[in-house]
């Protein structure tokens, strides 16, 4: 949907999945590195699991350049943000726009002072189809759970 949204002005789009989409038509990279390499900005709105954690680390920070922009509106925990902070504050990348963070909803004291970073409360759950498919979730464990079947969202707590 991003990709969509960005069409429109032009952008040259690619990216990188665990695997190639076959519905997809940009242009795959099969690593972040390759990608940041070949991109001006990356936005990443991925899931947080063992192999995402700081995907966005101090080499693709350098490969993706002084004049480099990341968006991150998936889980703070994509970027290792200490690193981005380091990159931030020496102008080593061009810029960031953040709507999540490592250890929410704390945020680096140094990113209120960069004019080169956009800040902005996590808001990208909050849309109509969100609400939606939570209600539809609810309803599914509610009409599970009283008929003796297992949930289908169920989760163990820490």
């Amino acid at each position: 949907m991003i990709a969509k949204r960005l069409e429109p002005f032009g952008c040259i789009i690619a990216y990188n999945s665990r695997r190639k989409k076959p519905n997809v038509s940009f242009p795959y990279y099969e690593n972040v590195m390759d990608l940041a390499t070949n991109s001006d900005a990356l936005i990443l709105c991925c899931a947080l699991t063992n192999e995402t954690h700081h995907m966005i680390n101090k080499d693709v920070m350098t490969a993706l350049g002084k004049e480099g922009v990341i968006i991150n509106v998936g889980c703070g925990a994509l970027i290792d943000e200490k690193e981005l902070v380091r990159f931030l504050v020496k102008g080593d990348i061009g810029g960031a726009g953040l709507d999540v963070y490592e250890e929410e909803p704390e945020v680096p004291r140094e990113l209120f002072e960069l004019d080169n970073v956009v800040l902005s409360p996590h808001r990208a759950v909050a849309t109509p189809e969100a609400f939606v498919t939570l209600q539809e979730v609810v309803i599914a464990n509610i009409e599970a759970f009283f008929a003796n079947k297992p949930l289908p969202s169920q989760f163990e707590l820490e």
